[in-house]
């Protein structure tokens, strides 16, 4: 169906988004919001079939935050009873945002989300410890309390994930820093999980309508693996002190793009 998508975009076009893919990858292991750099690219090319973009885009991005789950989760200490209520509430979560996500217009989920990310980042310059030290909350690891209140995040976030909203990973990670007190790199690992089962709510939303240009979803895919494997190396050798640097750039690039967006209608 999308076989002549290839020669549509040409050698230039297929190398950007690709290019895109590796740096997203990358910068997604490590602190979430890879979605701005390869979505955009995706849209930049494709403006005429936005729909065919957001698919192609989940293809891709499952493919590198499964890698760098996998990575995590061999270095890093995940508590699964904690994680996986986690992962199948926000799953749930973006397979009704998914179905909602044309009810509710763009410009909506541009003012939310850059709000959100405005308050991230005072947060995080005013709490200048914040991620670096471990600080838990809600009782011990695997406590109900605990694991209901990161339930409830993975729902909301997983909803806005579904929606196609930006940030979504950048998200995660603040939430289980800011409100659960995880250090960074733990937060990192447990999103990475409940990631995968956003990207998957929504994908299995727009797969069946068509909506993946599957060749260059693959070839994508590679790219975004490559760059997951370089940015969870990254992220578990330099630690969580980089970790906020590399987040707190992320969240003040996501909030530049999402404004000026809005400026320009």
């Amino acid at each position: 169906m999308h076989g002549a998508l290839f020669a549509h975009l040409g050698l230039f076009g297929i190398v950007f988004v690709c290019a895109a893919a590796l740096v997203a990858g990358c910068v997604d292991a490590m602190v979430g919001g890879g979605g701005l750099i390869q979505l955009p690219a995706l849209l930049f090319l494709m403006p005429r079939t936005p729909v065919l973009a957001l698919g192609t885009n989940k293809v891709a991005s499952i493919v590198g935050t499964s890698t760098a789950a996998g990575r995590y989760l061999r270095r890093t200490r995940v508590d699964w009873r904690e994680t996986a209520p986690m992962a199948a509430v926000a799953l749930l979560g973006s397979l009704a945002g998914a179905r909602a996500a044309s009810l509710m217009p763009a410009t909506v989920l541009d003012t939310i989300v850059l709000v959100a990310m405005v308050a991230i980042g005072i947060y995080l310059w005013l709490n200048k410890t914040l991620g670096v030290v471990e600080s838990l909350r809600f009782g011990d690891d695997g406590q109900p309390l605990r694991i209901a209140v990161m339930a409830a995040g993975g729902l909301v976030i997983g909803f806005w994930d579904g929606i196609a909203g930006p940030g979504t990973g950048s998200l995660l990670i603040f939430f289980l820093v800011g409100a659960v007190g995880f250090e960074f790199v733990r937060a990192s690992a447990v999103s990475k999980v409940v990631n995968c089962a956003t990207n998957l709510g929504a994908l299995i939303v727009f797969a069946p309508g068509g909506s993946v240009a599957w060749g260059l979803a693959i070839v994508m895919a590679l790219c975004n693996l490559s760059g997951a494997l370089i940015g969870t190396a990254l992220a578990t050798t330099r630690g969580s002190v980089f970790i906020r640097k590399v987040f707190f750039g992320v969240v003040s690039l996501l909030i530049v793009s999402v404004a000026g967006k809005l400026a320009l209608g």
